[in-house]
């Protein structure tokens, strides 16, 4: 009986152990299987992201007199930072205009940069979408200094000249010199971006050119029910609805699609891993924030000079208004989306420059003019969207043609140089125009 018992005690001991150790395998895949799923839903709610490496900045420790060096002393387009102050001098002593603004020009060249500077050193403690959106912000700050400025002088049409030169300058000549850099640097293989996202901001850019045209059909057509007034009334009701597109936007990047800016392929992670270092920002949070708020007072003070010197340096330069306005200083103010777009490009980084580039154009087009006429309205000048008919059949041509550039999700240095050229083309364009509405300047 005893040797009978053996075995079945040992068969009952063999099936505790297996069903214990079955119990253990299917605890073991629970906790697997939701250890997965949290990560997946993680990763859907943007904490997580597959494509982009997350790194976390170390933040430098800088006195005082190391951070100014930072900033100042280490960059040597600031060189060009004493024409600022010597403008000053020069329009309470000579007053003379064509003198005040050059160099007041010159003199916010390196303070658009510097904002550019500043703001990638915030982006770094702000992750991927917000930095993109910072450096789009930020880089039309002087822009837009400089409009609410010449608003408030009652000069409207250099408002929407300086405005529509600003969209047209990031939408060829940035975005065209970071594809003809970046396709130099890697001419042996087309560079990619995320086509989906070029797409939404095609959207964005035509949804902007319908505002600002409709206006001026009505104004050509001479179809207004009621003469004069018509016109701004829609460009008031137009202007609120694209600022309404716009808050939807900036919801769709920061909650939708949070990894917007991140890189597409896995080459591009294995270069953001081993370049993170690299990467570390060179001064703190804080210190970021302070010298884009000292930056952007003294941008702001340059402004009210370089706004005051524009009709007189057209008059002793002979240069119309309508260049001045469209192409001198939308160069001055994207000197900061100039150079971040070609940094980026050139480290392979196309989604981040087409962030920069045509998130600024989207900005301008969809916050900044929208903004402009509803300030006007609160000052009492009749600041509308009818940019009139040469300039807005110019900003349709030009969103028409940088969509077909951006619809194959690739970029080369060909496609960059025919952009530059096309900006050439536009600048000379305004060059010979003459403004019909001299009485708006």
């Amino acid at each position: 009986m005893s040797c009978c018992k053996v075995p079945v005690l040992i068969e009952a001991q063999v099936e505790m152990v297996s069903a214990n150790e079955l119990e253990n395998k299917s605890l073991f895949r629970q906790e697997e299987d939701a250890a997965q799923t949290k990560e997946a839903s993680l990763m859907e709610q943007g904490s997580l992201s597959t494509s982009f490496p997350q790194h976390t900045p170390k933040a430098p420790k800088n006195s005082v007199l190391n951070s100014i060096k930072i900033v100042i002393f280490c960059n040597k387009l600031n060189l060009l930072l004493p024409f600022g102050p010597l403008a000053i001098l020069v329009h309470y002593m000579i007053d003379s205009k064509g003198w005040v603004f050059l160099l007041t020009l010159v003199g916010i060249t390196p303070l658009a940069e510097r904002l550019g500077y500043a703001t990638e050193q915030l982006a770094c403690y702000t992750g991927p979408t917000v930095g993109g959106l910072l450096n789009a912000t930020f880089g039309n700050v002087t822009e837009l200094i400089i409009s609410i400025f010449a608003l408030k002088n009652g000069m409207i049409r250099v408002v929407q000249l300086t405005l529509l030169g600003s969209i047209l300058s990031n939408m060829l000549l940035v975005l065209g010199c970071a594809f003809f850099c970046g396709g130099l640097v890697f001419y042996q293989k087309d560079q990619v971006f995320d086509k989906g996202i070029a797409t939404v901001n095609s959207g964005l850019l035509l949804m902007a050119v319908m505002g600002i045209l409709f206006p001026a059909v009505l104004h050509y057509t001479h179809s207004e029910v009621h003469a004069g007034s018509s016109e701004l009334a829609l460009s008031r009701f137009s202007s609120c609805i694209m600022l309404i597109a716009y808050a939807a936007y900036l919801f769709f990047q920061l909650k939708s699609q949070s990894n917007s800016y991140s890189p597409l392929d896995e080459e591009s992670n294995q270069n953001e891993e081993t370049s993170a270092e690299d990467e570390d920002p060179e001064i703190s949070k804080w210190e970021a924030i302070i010298w884009l708020s000292i930056l952007t007072a003294w941008v702001s003070l340059l402004s009210g000079y370089l706004v005051d010197a524009i009709e007189g340096a057209s008059v002793s330069w002979n240069i119309p208004i309508a260049f001045i306005s469209t192409i001198l200083l939308p160069i001055v103010g994207n000197a900061a989306e100039h150079a971040g777009a070609i940094m980026f490009a050139m480290k392979d980084k196309l989604d981040l420059s087409l962030g920069v580039a045509i998130g600024s154009s989207i900005q301008i087009s969809m916050f900044a003019v929208p903004f402009c006429v509803v300030i006007g309205w609160m000052m009492g000048q009749q600041m509308d969207l009818n940019f009139q008919l040469f300039e807005t059949a110019m900003l349709f041509i030009t969103v028409i043609v940088v969509a077909f550039f951006l619809q194959e999700g690739s970029s080369n240095y060909f496609k960059g140089l025919m952009l530059i050229l096309c900006y050439l083309i536009v600048a000379a364009s305004f060059f010979v125009h003459e403004d019909p509405h001299q009485d708006g300047i």
